[in-house]
Formats: C-alpha cells, structure tokens, sequence
C-alpha cells in the first residue's frame, strides 16, 4: 500500500520555524517530523510514499536526496571528486516527491497525484502529526465497511489540566484530560481511487466539500483511535513533542 502525505501547506500557526523550511521539516530530536511519521508507518509495513509539495518544497527534496548525508558518516575525497558513505542505514522507501503547487488546497493536491496512486487502495495523511495509529486495524475497518473513505478520529487532550473538585476541596488533578468529549479529523485515511472524482480543481479543501459530500451520500466511514495523537501547529505542540521524544516517552516510537 502507498501512502500520500501533504507537505506543502504555509504552516503559518508555526511561523518562527515554517518561514526558514516546510513544517513536515521542522525537527522533533534532530530529525524532520515528516520522518518520524514515515518510521510509523513503515513499521507497520507502508513503504512506499507520495509526499505532495508546495511551499519551499525544494527543501524536502534536497533532504531525501541527500539522505545518507543526514544519516550516515561520510568521507569526501576531494582528490578524486568521491564520496564514501560509512555505516550506511537505508530506509526500504520509495519516495515519490509530486509539486502539486504552492497556493493549490489540500484537495487539489490530493487531486494532482491521482496517476501515482492509480486504482489501489492507499493511505492519505498530514506531514505534520503523529500517532501510534494501528494501521491494521484502521485497514481492516475500512475494509469491512466497504466505503469509498475511511477517516481517523481523534479525542485531542484538554490545553489546561483540570482540577477534580468535592465541595471546596480539590480531591484530585489532571494534567492534560480529554477535550469536550467531541471526535475530530485526526488524519491517517483510507481512501479508494473513487475519492478523486469529488475533487474539481486545485481550489478544492479535502476537509470541506469532498468529506461533506462523502459523508451525505453514507461514503465516508470513522475509525475511532483513543491512542496518542498530536498535531504539530503552534511551537507549544513542537515543545511537547520534542519533551516526549527527548524523555524516551514517545508513544509514536514504534521501529525498533
């Protein structure tokens, strides 16, 4: 199964790193969060990407050209113009890097890599979240159910811990409790090739007409994952997530 990832949006809720690089490049413990999402799913056997670009898109594509660069040692012999890579780690990837424009909305990215995905089956997200998402699980759902799309929800955490009041007494404390009880696109879809037929153009955002018209005409099926999941938007959410990774508490961290 492939699986498209967005990667070409502004990130302007995150602009004190987004105006230097993409936000799926901004680094969560030395390493871009676009591959920390892509060990997740390569663990649980996804290998081959779709990243769909935009923004300063050049910068991803240096990056996965470079790879052994940023993983490996290297030596270069300027004598005789060669590069020797020592220690070498290679990912089982086959990454497909699509220019789907910078101004063009979410649908119509997806709209634009419609010949790299073909008829299959595939898995759609955002370049700037994680989870420990069981992609089975969410596969075999989506599959049972037999609709054109299948959407992750999410209950995000509370931004504020909550005090647990008995009379004028604090009897208990919760440092980061669910929200208002409501579900939410937490990303990670399952999508079949008959999605791309309710996109029309780049000015298309997936999250509106397409899922709206989905869900009207009983196409478009939520699985509900009550594990870790984070959204990466502000420099509150990057703090956290850096905090997590560097306290070895990182629930995403599935690969060995």
């Amino acid at each position: 199964m492939k699986c498209v990832i967005l990667a070409g949006g502004f990130g302007t809720r995150i602009s004190e790193e987004s105006h230097l690089k993409p936000k799926p490049m901004v680094e969560i413990g030395g390493r871009p969060i676009i591959w920390h999402l892509m060990k997740v799913l390569s663990a649980q056997g996804i290998h081959e990407f779709v990243i769909c670009l935009g923004y300063k898109g050049y910068i991803l594509k240096e990056y996965f050209a470079n790879y052994f660069l940023h993983m490996s040692d290297v030596t270069f012999d300027m004598r005789n113009n060669q590069m020797i890579v020592h220690n070498k780690h290679a990912e089982p990837w086959q990454v497909t890097l699509v220019d789907t424009g910078e101004h063009t909305m979410t649908g119509g990215r997806l709209r634009r890599i419609r010949d790299y995905v073909g008829t299959d089956t595939f898995c759609f997200t955002y370049g700037d979240g994680l989870a420990d998402i069981d992609l089975a699980a969410l596969s075999g759902f989506h599959l049972t159910h037999g609709r054109h799309a299948t959407v992750t929800a999410v209950q995000p955490p509370g931004r504020y811990g909550a005090l647990t009041l008995e009379g004028g007494r604090v009897s208990g404390f919760q440092e980061k409790p669910l929200g208002d009880g409501g579900w939410i696109n937490g990303g990670f879809f399952m999508l079949e090739s008959a999605v791309f037929d309710y996109i029309d153009g780049d000015h298309i955002i997936w999250e509106q007409q397409p899922m709206q018209r989905l869900a009207a005409e009983e196409q478009l099926g939520a699985f509900q994952h009550r594990g870790f999941w984070q959204a990466m938007d502000t420099v509150r959410d990057k703090t956290y997530l850096e905090q997590l990774w560097q306290d070895g508490r990182a629930p995403w961290r599935i690969w060995d």
